[in-house]
């Protein structure tokens, strides 16, 4: 509607333009000619822009194939000043602040631009192009400072305060409640309370972090994809049909003839683990541990510098000691104390298990007539063969009855037994990339509650790693179902073959999908409080202990089903495979631990722009007693998590401390004895899958579990000795 009052407000220009002055007004100026030339080219753009257009699509869905890189300015423009004018209307209301006309009038303010936002930000991790990346460059400090600008607002945080201070004198539900609070507790970690110069120093600082947060993560990608290693044939004889593969369609994908293993995890990892080749391992290892740190323009130590400054500069202004103060504060932990207290319970446990296993591949070295030392290149290559050693597991065996489409069919059997919801595809709407599927998600009454999309393949101009996002949350206040999208990096298959996974791919897949249907199952009143919008240290709860079920041979023995025969995984090969549940933990938790450690030092440290990052991380993790061949799982010029953007900053912990919860967590089904248990699941959706940030996480995670969580589940499903006895 206003971009159509907008238009009548450009049609009445042009038309007094055109019939010429009246009889008592001013020949029009060039300034203004200028100005009615622009506005009805804006009201053109607008006109055929289909980011600002209703979508017409099924359920809403984004038009991906009408949607150009050339929309997404104009559109942000557009959306960004209507937005401000609804802020501005709520913040300048005579009446009396109330739930209503200020809560509740902006959380329906500005859907232009979140639904803008959500769908450029999509394609700026999942199918970016130089194009897109320039827009980022230009609109990351941008809608920062917009937002900073909604935050800083006097007269609209007053509307916030008054409410908040009266809550015990307003009649309003307990999500009402809730959205107070939150949005108060949001707007004061946000500076709101800040006066006068320092009020502007703070928006500064939000837009330069938002511009360092692109630099950072643009970097990485640069340098992860400007690097391949090419393969010989003799090479390629001594890996198995499945790395051959992949290496072919990784060329492919770049143009290249030949085969090449790159810097995507899903590529790498793999070869690490498989070739016998020492020098070429020791290549790969070092191109992906250096990602970031190369003497070129994508190195990040000096953003990586940039970035705790003014992190903790942005701290110290609201009063915190540092920013792993700021951070904690406002999450389960509490304080970086902690959150430290957690990792180290777990650490030292850890590392005498990693000192074992590199005790057990020092062993095969010898075993093997060599004299040289355990390296960083080795680990992976070596704990392959003592895992196929002890276990009896060939790689390329296990593979074969893990196919990524059965793995599919199994994370929605595992929902529909859950939560009673079921997953049909669709083809007949608009996906962003050829290989993206699309499903819609049906309750009980056969009714479509979401719509779910699925990206699983690494190619160029996607980002490594595997997440989970939306394009649109769930929306008690207009109804709008959610549209959440899992993005994962597996190896894409060659034209006709299935494309199959390790079964820690498989275990990432069930994993994204527990982040996914805690934004699909969501059911909260408010936007605000939707999905996943709940504790950084919280919000894996749901996708950790929806990894466990793959785990389980109930659906293992159902979908684990050989890609030629469809024989199902024999149970021998079952039982050896859920015994090697625990192997290798030692080196995989140090490896976790390692950057967690170094990301919680970072952001205590007092100078950071006095910091040698290469010699601060080893200073770190000297302090531990590390082990030199495990580094951190993510080093700090690659480590996105902290440094593009706040989500993990301070709070790479997180994974642990919700490893305490799902282990906890998922006791409950073992003690009822059936892993579909009604009641847990009932009490499982209940406070956690379909609650969003309805009430405090340790209440909701109370609310499954009857109690507090525990650690000890932790340190037995690891395997550690703490745990025996």
């Amino acid at each position: 509607m206003k971009t159509q009052l907008f238009l009548s407000s450009a049609a009445v220009a042009i038309t007094l333009a055109a019939c010429g002055p009246a009889e008592d007004a001013a020949t029009p100026t060039d300034a203004e000619t200028s100005a009615a030339t622009e506005t009805r080219e804006t009201a053109a753009a607008e006109a055929t822009n289909p980011l600002l257009a209703e979508w017409d699509t099924p359920f809403g869905a984004p038009p991906f194939s009408q949607i150009e890189e050339a929309h997404f300015l104009p559109a942000f423009d557009v959306a960004l000043a209507s937005h401000r004018e609804e802020i501005d209307a709520i913040a300048s209301n005579d009446a009396e602040p109330t739930f209503e006309n200020t809560l509740l009038a902006m959380e329906n303010a500005g859907a232009d631009l979140t639904r803008i936002s959500r769908v450029f930000f999509n394609l700026t991790s999942s199918a970016s192009n130089d194009e897109i990346r320039a827009i980022q460059r230009e609109m990351s400090p941008r809608l920062a400072a917009h937002n900073a600008a909604i935050t800083l607002n006097a007269d609209l945080f007053a509307r916030i305060e008054t409410i908040y201070n009266t809550l015990d004198e307003r009649d309003l539900t307990a999500q009402q409640r809730r959205l107070v609070e939150v949005t108060y507790e949001n707007f004061t970690r946000a500076g709101a309370q800040l006066e006068g110069d320092d009020r502007e120093r703070f928006a500064e600082i939000r837009s330069e972090l938002a511009g360092l947060y692109t630099q950072f993560s643009q970097n990485e990608q640069a340098d992860r994809e400007a690097w391949t290693l090419s393969l010989s044939e003799e090479d390629l004889a001594d890996l198995p049909a499945y790395i051959v593969s992949a290496a072919a369609g990784a060329a492919a994908d770049r143009d290249i003839d030949g085969h090449v293993v790159t810097l995507a995890r899903s590529s790498v990892e793999p070869f690490l683990q498989t070739s016998p080749n020492r020098e070429l391992r020791e290549e790969a290892w070092r191109a992906w541990y250096s990602r970031g740190s190369n003497d070129n323009a994508n190195n990040n130590a000096d953003t990586i510098r940039q970035i705790l400054a003014l992190r903790r500069e942005q701290a110290e202004m609201l009063g915190y000691e540092s920013f792993s103060h700021y951070r904690t504060g406002g999450t389960m932990a509490g304080t970086p104390q902690a959150a430290l207290n957690l990792m180290e319970q777990v650490w030292w446990p850890a590392r005498e298990r990693a000192l074992e296993e590199a005790a057990d591949i020092e062993a095969m070295i010898a075993a093997d007539g060599l004299d040289h030392e355990l390296e960083g290149w080795d680990w992976r290559y070596y704990t392959s063969q003592v895992r196929a050693e002890r276990f009896d597991l060939d790689e390329s065996v296990v593979k074969s009855y893990f196919q990524l489409d059965k793995m599919i069919e199994a994370q929605f059997y595992v929902a529909e037994r859950l939560f009673g919801v079921r997953f049909n595809e669709r083809t007949d709407i608009d996906t962003y990339h050829p290989d993206v599927r699309v499903w819609e998600m049906l309750d009980a009454n056969d009714q479509v509650v979401g719509l779910f999309y699925g990206d699983y393949f690494a190619r160029p101009g996607k980002r490594g790693g595997a997440w989970m996002s939306s394009f649109r949350a769930q929306n008690g206040i207009n109804g709008d179902i959610p549209i959440i999208v899992n993005n994962c990096n597996y190896n894409k298959p060659a034209e006709g073959e299935p494309a199959l996974v390790s079964f820690n791919d498989a275990s990432t897949l069930f994993h994204e999908f527990g982040h996914g249907l805690h934004g699909l199952l969501s059911s909260t009143d408010f936007p605000s409080l939707a999905g996943t919008a709940v504790d950084r240290d919280f919000v894996e709860f749901p996708a950790q202990i929806y990894e466990h079920w793959l785990e389980q041979p109930e659906i293992l023995e159902r979908f684990a089903v050989h890609y030629e025969t469809g024989e199902p995984i024999p149970a021998d090969l079952l039982e050896r495979l859920m015994a090697a549940g625990t192997f290798n933990q030692g080196f995989a938790t140090v490896e976790f631990l390692n950057s967690g450690f170094v990301d919680m030092a970072y952001h205590l440290h007092e100078d950071p722009m006095s910091l040698d990052i290469e010699a601060f991380e080893a200073e770190v993790l000297e302090s531990r007693q590390n082990l030199p061949q495990i580094p951190m799982r993510h080093r700090s010029t690659h480590f996105l998590h902290t440094f593009a953007g706040e989500g993990y900053s301070s709070g790479y912990y997180s994974y642990l401390w919700a490893g305490v919860l799902d282990t906890d967590g998922f006791e409950a089904f073992r003690e009822a004895g059936d892993i579909f248990d009604p009641e847990a699941a009932q009490a499982l959706y209940d406070s956690v899958f379909s609650a969003g940030n309805s009430e405090p996480a340790m209440d909701a995670y109370v609310g499954f579990r009857g109690r507090e969580p525990r650690v000890d589940a932790l340190l037995r499903d690891r395997g550690f000795v703490e745990a025996e006895g």
